[in-house]
């Protein structure tokens, strides 16, 4: 009988930390028949290996090593995945320490109905770590731990606050995928490979995970939060500078790849550190979207356009479009059904304009309509920097904002 899920963990040159891992492995309540190991190692020079081979009595597991071409994360948890064998994938971070009933936690939550399945990871808090927590792991089990610190806010989950709000039903929120990280979660392996796994085009920190949360959500799955299926960070030495760096740098990755209004708030709002404000706004947006259905705006775009002397592109198009609209124009609007109602031929793109999908000095002069008024509280400094970024011209046709 194959085993009921396997456990990928990625790592590269952490031998004592993936000691660590392995050995929390070793003790869970899930029977040692129903769950293998599968790690996947990015090109370790160190002695990851001789360490897995301490284990091979311990674990049902399978080493896989790939030559070391930089940091391939992603390639590496899709190549454990194709050597896993159960139907379950389950994903942990090298260094994390699974908790007793992790295993039979992500098995079970995948039985009744395909789900993505988040796991709560105590003490992941890289800007705030935990007093105490790295002396107590040291010494203790992750069980004594989790007992000695479960009452302790610093042992939280850093998602634990914006999550308790929806009684952790993350599905309640606009972005479920945003708390996808691949240091705990887990999925039913076809569902895996229909989405295509791992991006393995991200080489850098960050995002990776919550990009297949997100294509995972649009091919239909659940979100659920899983308290039961609980795991426990170590604190160590991070560069937290480097960190959110790396995370908006792959964060516009993945907009390029993606370019929708969601993705687009989220990235918007990381650049303003801050990516929690992303919800807030889509609601905004959502609000503003129904508000600005019937919002005629031909008008502000026949009367900006008819002198640019070239291509313009439109920033809150509508579904009513001048037939004088130069050639080689672009249409954006954040209303996916108005926006495939505009007629003529242009380019068009699904946006906000908070990013716009066009390069520097693209067109003659950009148009932002009235139809961006809903944004324009919190985005407009954005919109206009966008504007004056693909324009060749300053963009005049700007209309005067007082929201």
């Amino acid at each position: 009988m194959p085993p009921r899920i396997s456990v990928v963990i990625p790592t590269y040159n952490r031998a004592e930390l993936l000691r660590r891992t392995l050995d929390s492995l070793t003790d869970q309540t899930l029977p040692p028949d129903d769950y293998e190991v599968i790690v996947a190692d990015d090109g370790s020079n160190d002695h990851t290996a001789d360490v897995v081979k301490t284990f091979h009595d311990r674990l049902h597991l399978h080493y896989h090593h790939q030559p070391d071409l930089g940091r391939r994360v992603a390639h590496a948890r899709n190549a454990g995945a194709r050597h896993a064998t159960a139907p379950v994938l389950a994903f942990l971070d090298c260094g994390t320490l699974a908790g007793p009933d992790l295993t039979r936690a992500h098995a079970d939550a995948h039985t009744a109905h395909p789900t993505l399945n988040l796991g709560y990871v105590h003490g992941y808090r890289p800007w705030d770590p935990t007093p105490g927590l790295a002396e107590a792991i040291a010494t203790g089990t992750p069980k004594q731990v989790h007992h000695d610190f479960q009452d302790h806010p610093g042992f939280r989950d850093i998602r634990h606050e914006p999550l308790a709000a929806v009684d952790f039903q993350p599905d309640r929120l606009a972005f479920p995928w945003l708390f996808a990280w691949g240091m705990n979660l887990s999925v039913r392996s076809t569902d895996f490979d229909a989405v295509g796994g791992f991006d393995e085009r991200f080489v850098t920190w960050g995002t990776e995970d919550i990009e297949l949360g997100y294509r995972l959500r649009r091919h239909g799955l659940a979100t659920h939060f899983d308290l039961s299926a609980w795991a426990v960070e170590p604190p160590h030495e991070r560069d937290t500078g480097e960190m959110l760096a790396s995370a908006k740098r792959t964060m516009r990755q993945f907009l390029d790849k993606t370019h929708e209004p969601d993705v687009e708030l989220v990235w918007a709002s990381l650049e303003r550190d801050d990516p929690l404000i992303a919800e807030a706004e889509h609601r905004t947006l959502t609000t503003w979207t129904d508000q600005a259905r019937d919002l005629d705006v031909r008008t502000e775009i026949d009367q900006h356009t008819a002198d640019a002397g070239g291509p313009v592109c439109v920033v809150g198009c509508g579904d009513d479009i001048p037939d004088t609209l130069p050639e080689g124009s672009v249409l954006i609007d954040f209303d996916a059904e108005l926006l495939a109602k505009a007629g003529g031929t242009h380019a068009r793109h699904h946006a906000i304009g908070l990013q716009i999908p066009l390069p520097d000095n693209a067109v003659q002069r950009v148009v932002v309509t009235s139809r961006l008024d809903g944004m324009w509280r919190t985005w407009g400094d954005t919109i206009t920097a966008e504007a004056r970024r693909v324009g060749r011209e300053a963009p005049r046709t700007l209309p005067e904002r007082s929201t």
